[in-house]
């Protein structure tokens, strides 16, 4: 494991990551799936954000309601007040981040960019509430979070997109390659389209420039052990009382 860069990173490793608040009630990304992880005892949070056609920055992962909601239609082509009467599961309202962030003081949060226009409103409200050890802003687009950490300066925690992750692997192979300076963690699958993305060489390169490996989405115990072992610095699932197990039965659950 590697040592802390950042105020967000700073609590013992391995880091337990509530993968939009643990989905295994079918209630992901809800104040209520949340409110369920923070009583499990987690403190490490990811979400999603997209705006609305009116700017409201909403806590979701699709760019459309149709998948998890009672509703349909893009976010970006709606308004708040259509979007607020959707329900999740047919129970629960979609949350504004900010709300969120309101919620939960104690609560780090690690926010996915999924829309360009998301950007700005987030790196607004990370800035105006203080939130600053708080969040860090990841994306699959390099050059958005990019664009974040330039808009925000070196206050703003941030992760890897894919061609960083890229850029990681091939340095730790030896191939030059360019990684942008500044992030503070690296959020991978253990592996992508069969090939293995996680493994000692890129753990060594990560933890060489000071960043924390955080794998998604892992909810085999099995899989948990086999990457704490490894020497992960965080594991992102939806199921949350299999991680704090195996945490737990490690001596690693704080």
């Amino acid at each position: 494991m590697t040592r802390v860069r950042h105020p967000y990173l700073d609590h013992p490793s391995p880091l337990p990551f509530a993968h939009r608040g643990g989905t295994a009630n079918g209630l992901e990304n809800t104040a209520a799936a949340f409110r369920r992880a923070a009583a499990a005892g987690y403190r490490y949070f990811e979400t999603d954000v997209h705006t609305t056609a009116d700017g409201a920055l909403v806590a979701f992962h699709d760019a459309t309601l149709d998948r998890v909601t009672d509703a349909t239609g893009r976010i970006r082509d709606l308004p708040w007040e259509a979007v607020r009467e959707a329900r999740v599961a047919g129970k629960e309202p979609l949350p504004l981040f900010e709300d969120l962030l309101a919620e939960f003081p104690e609560v780090r949060w690690n926010v996915d960019l999924k829309a360009e226009s998301a950007l700005v409103p987030l790196v607004d409200l990370i800035r105006r509430t203080g939130a600053w050890d708080r969040v860090c802003v990841g994306s699959f687009t390099e050059a958005r979070v990019a664009r974040a950490q330039r808009l925000a300066g070196p206050r703003l925690a941030t992760s890897y997109g894919v061609s960083g992750v890229l850029g990681l692997r091939l340095r730790s192979f030896g191939v030059p390659a360019a990684v942008r300076a500044g992030a503070v963690a690296a959020q991978v699958p253990e592996r992508q389209g069969g090939i293995t993305v996680v493994d000692r060489r890129f753990l060594r390169e990560a933890h060489a420039r000071g960043v924390q490996v955080h794998v998604w989405t892992v909810n085999d115990p099995a899989r948990m052990h086999s990457l704490l072992d490894l020497g992960v610095d965080g594991i992102m699932t939806d199921q949350l009382e299999t991680l704090r197990a195996v945490l737990t039965e490690r001596g690693v659950w704080v």
